[in-house]
């Protein structure tokens, strides 16, 4: 297997090291390898529909974990609040509670406010390992998604890089 003409064990091989900025940080245009989740929850937000340049796994993967945890918390207080069950009416059938409403708002609110920037990370990193962009509608096939996501970075994805100022 060869890169570029260069033989895989070719130290050239190897992808380069983060772009550093003039603070010595990476710029938002490169990938962050070794996000911390403070970092990844940072960088989503910052980059809300950039769907240029790449994003490391770790960038991804902080932030499912970070959606996921928030989703669970609105569904369980969803639950608590007059979940479907809470009540039965005449008919005995179960209808939610009062409260039911507030945090399925919030969970509506939640899923709208980040569908854009969860679609442009993902495309981001599927750039990672040098995928094109458009196979994140694959996800509508079980698991495909969650495969491609798992790729580890490639330096050949550094072609959908867009360096800025």
């Amino acid at each position: 297997v060869s890169w570029k003409g260069l033989p895989v064990t070719s130290p050239q091989y190897q992808p380069a090291p983060p772009a550093q900025g003039g603070t010595g940080e990476t710029p938002l245009w490169a990938p962050l390898y070794g996000a911390s989740l403070p970092q990844a929850f940072q960088r989503f937000f910052k980059k809300y529909a950039d769907f240029s340049g790449r994003a490391s796994r770790s960038e991804y993967w902080w932030w499912y974990l970070v959606s996921f945890l928030v989703t669970i918390a609105l569904e369980l207080l969803a639950l608590a609040l007059g979940g479907r069950g809470t009540f039965v009416n005449a008919d005995g059938a179960p209808t939610p509670g009062p409260l039911f409403w507030v945090p399925s708002l919030l969970i509506l609110v939640w899923t709208f406010g980040t569908l854009v920037p969860y679609l442009s990370l993902t495309w981001r990193r599927l750039h990672d390992a040098n995928l094109p962009g458009p196979l994140f509608f694959l996800g509508f096939i079980p698991f495909v998604l969650l495969i491609l996501t798992l790729l580890p970075s490639k330096p050949e994805g550094a072609r959908f890089d867009r360096p800025r100022a």
